[in-house]
């Protein structure tokens, strides 16, 4: 019993040393790095002005750049920076919806940014202790973080507290020389790149594809199409054949595309699934052959709408299973809100469920949660760098997505063709932009829907919800699926041993095809009601 006893201490104090020497590291490798996307940042603004005659927007540097935007509902954006004259662009107000827009993008709290931070607060304290500065200049001036996001609805032209009053006074003034104020204009405060990206969907100023993106048929083939959808690839029953069919919708997770389903699982369902069920796995938006637009800000509303119009009313779906993967989930999750009475079968794969503790932020949770800034394991580190810098990561795209076409030809080289490179595909096809507006738009900028939505499957939905995970996932623990099942009880759990994040399907993808046709054999043949 002592020996035992002894043997647990030791393993203890063995995890204990482990874990102080990996926050250790950790600190000085992440400090560091902190000081090197700011110097990326420098130089990849020196070469986008160089290249295209224009800075591109980033969300590390314009947290001076404090805006403010009146939006009515005639899809007007009045912007208003820095007591400079009011500014009118147009934009159709089914595409301005910040509050799809994470804070995550303009708010990472680092040591270096907390640095700059404090010296640039201190700057500007000074500055209006020997400047006499108006009242709202104070309120702006004291806000510790200018890049919050403030949405005040205007009952009266008089309201404007939450804002600053020089910025809302010519706001206000200039709809009603506009004819804009009414009772029904929102007016926010807001980072000012995402006043930028806005701004680009209008004047559509960025080349495509960018200097930095790649420019291969593949990655741009969506630029010589005339469609506004994303690549879909179909297989299985052709519609209108004799026997009944039933439709299944694949979405894949990030950094990844349709190929993880089709190059896996569509090979190894049986001829009586194919000829029952009409299979559709699709690029998301930015990924893959789909549509890559420098503009967007890849927002769940605009991935969700985009498979609605690429497979529901593009096909004629009128039903379907839903098979999700990763981030794919919470698309899935989604889909199934919008739709509630025409998912036949849930099945999540590894989903990113984080149930946000009482008095959290709910972004800033998640995101600590999936990049919890560590070197180890290694698939936690790389997460962190894909979240934390944006800069960093850009130039991982510019190093292997531009260049995706050599890193393939040297797999096949070394591989002699052995091994199929579809997970390398996946994994380099695709923009910056794409993945850094998806990671954080979607994974982040969920965390406070994502208890809604399981609410609505459990009380609306019918469907069998089906969750695998692989018990070696070390980017997304099993405690996400377990979460899954604490708010949706009807929900079957599989955890599968010796499997990780991509093995999960990978490897296995017999098995699971043969699983996946049980689970809709067994769904019910009309949809949830």
């Amino acid at each position: 019993m002592s020996v035992k006893k002894n043997m647990g201490k030791a393993r203890s104090a063995i995890l204990l040393t482990g874990r102080v020497i990996n926050e250790g590291i950790s600190l000085l490798v992440f400090t560091l790095l902190d000081v090197l996307d700011y110097v990326l940042c420098l130089v990849f603004k020196i070469i986008d002005f160089a290249i295209e005659a224009e800075w591109k927007p980033c969300y590390c540097c314009s947290s001076s750049a404090k805006q403010a935007m009146s939006v009515s509902t005639n899809g007007k954006i009045l912007v208003s920076e820095k007591g400079e004259s009011t500014k009118i662009v147009r934009l159709t107000s089914s595409k301005l919806q910040l509050e799809d827009v994470s804070d995550t993008l303009y708010t990472r709290t680092s040591l270096v940014s907390e640095i700059s931070k404090t010296t640039v607060n201190e700057l500007k304290r000074r500055n209006n202790n020997s400047i006499s500065n108006s009242n709202s200049n104070s309120i702006c001036n004291n806000n510790n973080n200018n890049n919050n996001v403030v949405f005040t609805q205007h009952h009266t032209h008089n309201h404007t507290s939450v804002i600053c009053e020089k910025m809302s006074t010519k706001s206000t003034s200039s709809n009603k020389k506009s004819g804009l104020s009414n009772g029904n204009t929102t007016t926010f405060t807001v980072n000012s790149t995402i006043v930028e990206m806005l701004q680009g969907k209008i004047r559509q100023s960025f080349p495509i594809p960018r200097w930095s993106d790649c420019d291969c048929s593949t990655c741009c083939s969506w630029t010589s199409s005339s469609k506004d959808t994303l690549f879909v690839h179909s297989d299985g029953a052709k519609p209108g054949g004799d026997r009944a069919t039933e439709d299944v919708l694949f979405i894949h997770g990030f950094i990844s595309s349709s190929k993880f389903w089709t190059e896996t699982l569509f090979p190894n369902f049986s001829a009586a699934t194919k000829s029952k069920y009409r299979l559709f796995a699709v690029d998301l938006l930015g990924f893959g052959r789909s549509p890559k637009p420098t503009d967007s800000l890849y927002t769940l509303r605009e991935h969700v709408e985009m498979i609605e119009r690429s497979v529901l009313e593009s096909h004629g779906v009128k039903s379907f299973h839903i098979v999700a993967h990763s981030l794919g989930c919470i698309l899935a999750l989604a889909l199934a809100v919008r739709h509630p009475s025409k998912i036949k079968s849930l099945t999540l794969i590894a989903p990113p469920y984080f149930p946000v503790p009482q008095g959290e932020q709910a972004t800033q949770y998640v995101l600590r949660r999936v990049a919890p800034r560590r070197v180890w394991p290694p698939i936690a580190m790389g997460a962190s760098i894909a979240c934390w810098y944006e800069h960093i990561s850009r130039t991982v795209c510019l190093l292997i997505c531009k260049n995706h076409r050599v890193w393939e030809f040297l797999a096949k080289l070394v591989t002699r063709n052995r091994v199929r490179t579809y997970l390398m595909e996946g994994f380099w096809c695709h923009t910056h932009n794409a993945a850094w507006h998806t990671l954080h738009n979607i994974i982040c900028g969920t965390a406070s829907k994502l208890d809604k939505y399981m609410d609505v499957v459990r009380d609306r939905l019918k469907c069998n919800v089906t969750v695998f995970h692989g018990r070696d996932d070390e980017l997304l623990p099993i405690e996400c699926s377990y979460n899954v099942k604490t708010k949706i009880p009807r929900a079957q759990i599989k955890i599968v041993d010796n499997k990780d994040h991509i093995t999960i399907v990978v490897g296995r993808q017999k098995a699971f095809a043969r699983e996946l046709e049980a689970i809709w054999s067994n769904s019910s043949s009309s949809p949830s009601g």
